[in-house]
């Protein structure tokens, strides 16, 4: 505890007044100090990575908190169970990014992981799987099999139009919509074969 205390002070005496007050406002964060992402991967570096402390950190519900959470979170023993945990207590789409972007990328699971959360019913969830997809991608074509079922999830997402559904704890299906936009453009951007499927869906929903 001494040392979130320890961190936490460290956050307050990087604020940035304005970042914070534009975030609060915006209602997506219950506290934020508004420290820039650069300033949070110096702070991290200084600590050294832990699976005690990073669980520490992401209870916090604190936007900092959970970033650095993501960073010093050590990937050999964060499994696939704790993995959901934490993607359940996801609410805003930063925090998301930062989730995959940072930590989940890093996971032997992340490929099985994306799919699973894809084919959640909850669109924040559904961005963690597309996000995960875009590092797995960069990383790599995805097999035949894989690539048929994003393509068969994308289309239905980007083939929605109505958000009237939308649960007032989740994003909103334009939110969902950009990432997987960003999904297809890496898998289109891959081959002139993946340029052509893609094509083809956006052709079909026109």
């Amino acid at each position: 505890m001494d040392k979130i205390l320890d961190i936490k002070k460290e956050l307050r005496a990087n604020m940035n007044g304005i970042a914070s007050s534009a975030m609060r406002q915006s209602a997506d964060y219950r506290v934020n100090f508004g420290v820039e992402l650069p300033r949070l991967f110096s702070i991290a570096s200084e600590i050294e990575p832990s699976h005690e402390l990073a669980q520490q950190l992401w209870k916090e519900n604190v936007r900092e908190c959970r970033i650095l959470a993501t960073i010093l979170m050590p990937t050999d023993n964060f499994d696939s169970e704790l993995c959901d945990i934490w993607v359940e207590n996801i609410m805003t789409i930063e925090i998301a990014q930062y989730f995959c972007m940072n930590l989940v990328k890093r996971l032997r699971f992340a490929s099985e992981k994306a799919f699973e959360w894809m084919a959640s019913g909850k669109r924040i969830t559904q961005c963690c799987g597309y996000l995960t997809l875009c590092h797995v991608m960069r990383q790599g074509e995805l097999s035949k099999r894989s690539a048929d079922e994003f393509l068969d999830q994308a289309e239905s997402v980007i083939s929605q139009k109505d958000d009237t559904d939308q649960n007032s704890n989740d994003i909103s299906l334009e939110v969902l919509q950009t990432q997987v936009n960003k999904a297809l453009s890496i898998f289109a951007s891959q081959s002139d074969e993946h340029a052509e499927r893609v094509k083809n869906i956006a052709y079909y929903l026109c």
